[in-house]
């Protein structure tokens, strides 16, 4: 599966410039609905988070040469709770009703700290993107990982990630 980015993550993001979804997000045995409804909400937001991160930070980084700091900065400016809590808000009519109910269950899930930098609103909006995220690495859809990330890369109002 190739995923195609529509718009620069930022640096020198080429349109329609590809990554190989299977290079970035490797798996084994997708979960069952069985297994995965014995995860937490938490648990999910766990994986998705690293699922996200890493697709940023692909992306960024098959750019080419860059500096390590240029390539933090942008990847902060993409993962962080305000970023992805506008994404999720403008993904939200994209979402099937599963995904939509999965993504409700995350943002409303008790968090144990919220970092002082974020809103709750925002960290909880995050957490929701995250655990949407989890719920379909885990269940092996990366076709679906692929059209939602695409999406969120064609955000243009990301500080510092702008297309």
């Amino acid at each position: 599966l190739l995923l195609r980015i529509p718009c620069r993550l930022g640096l020198t993001w080429m349109p329609g410039m590809m990554i190989r979804m299977e290079m970035m997000i490797p798996f084994s045995e997708p979960l069952s609905p069985a297994e995965l409804n014995r995860l937490s909400m938490l648990a999910l937001a766990h994986v998705g988070d690293a699922v996200y991160e890493l697709l940023v930070r692909s992306a960024l980084a098959s750019e080419g040469p860059a500096q390590v700091q240029e390539l933090h900065r942008k990847t902060v400016a993409f993962v962080r709770a305000e970023a992805q809590a506008k994404t999720a808000q403008r993904m939200a009519p994209l979402l099937t009703e599963e995904e939509a109910a999965v993504y409700r269950r995350g943002r409303n899930c008790h968090v144990h700290g919220i970092p002082a930098h974020a809103n709750p609103a925002e960290y909880h909006s995050a957490t929701g993107l995250e655990a949407l995220f989890g719920w379909l690495y885990l269940q092996g859809m990366t076709e679906r990982i692929a059209v939602l990330f695409a999406f969120a890369a064609e955000d243009k109002t990301t500080d510092g990630a702008e297309c």
